[in-house]
């Protein structure tokens, strides 16, 4: 039987780079990562796709999921629902793989608290400066400005909350910031 998986969070403000991030962890075959794709109620955006970038859903089986105990931890951000599946998570801990969730705060904080006797690692990524965050969501072109607004204001409480997390990687050179999570994470792998 194989050792129980590392679960491993990564979280931040949006524009902070957790999307990117993740992707370069996820290149590692040294670290042996799965992502668990999230499911959400908003639209698909420019270049995403279905069952790898989200799982895009409805409303109705999205709040069916939820009563049915289908998430391990769920948040509503910016008037959409996100989730991450719990039984495709605990599945994946149990053959022994490294499990990526890439979520908010909140859903963050849930997951520390039901998973408090997994294995579990979290980090969150912190942009350079808040110019910077701004100039990042400004520059996706993606969400009109009242999204980017409330983008801002959510990413200042998600700041104050960063000293809850195992660690904190400050996303100012990719490469650099890429090089020092995969090294965390090797550090907790089990041989």
């Amino acid at each position: 039987m194989p050792n129980r998986g590392l679960l491993i969070v990564i979280s931040g403000p949006s524009g902070v780079g957790k999307g990117t991030v993740r992707e370069r962890l996820m290149d590692d075959p040294s670290l042996h990562l799965v992502y668990s794709v999230s499911y959400t109620t908003r639209d698909m955006r420019p270049g995403e796709k279905d069952g790898v970038d989200y799982r895009f859903v409805d409303e109705k089986t999205f709040q069916e999921m939820v009563q049915s105990g289908g998430f391990l931890e769920h948040t509503n951000f910016v008037r959409h629902n996100y989730g991450t599946p719990k039984k495709e998570v605990f599945a994946a801990l149990e053959e022994g793989k490294n499990v990526i969730l890439e979520i908010e705060v909140n859903g963050a904080h849930q997951v520390m608290k039901k998973c408090a006797g997994e294995r579990l690692l979290t980090i969150f990524i912190l942009p350079p400066s808040k110019e910077e965050l701004i100039a990042r969501l400004e520059g996706r072109d993606t969400e009109d400005p009242a999204i980017i607004n409330a983008r801002l204001r959510k990413a200042e409480r998600e700041l104050e909350m960063a000293k809850d997390y195992d660690y904190r990687i400050v996303n100012d050179e990719l490469d650099g910031a890429v090089a020092e999570i995969a090294s965390i994470i090797r550090s907790r792998l089990v041989n």
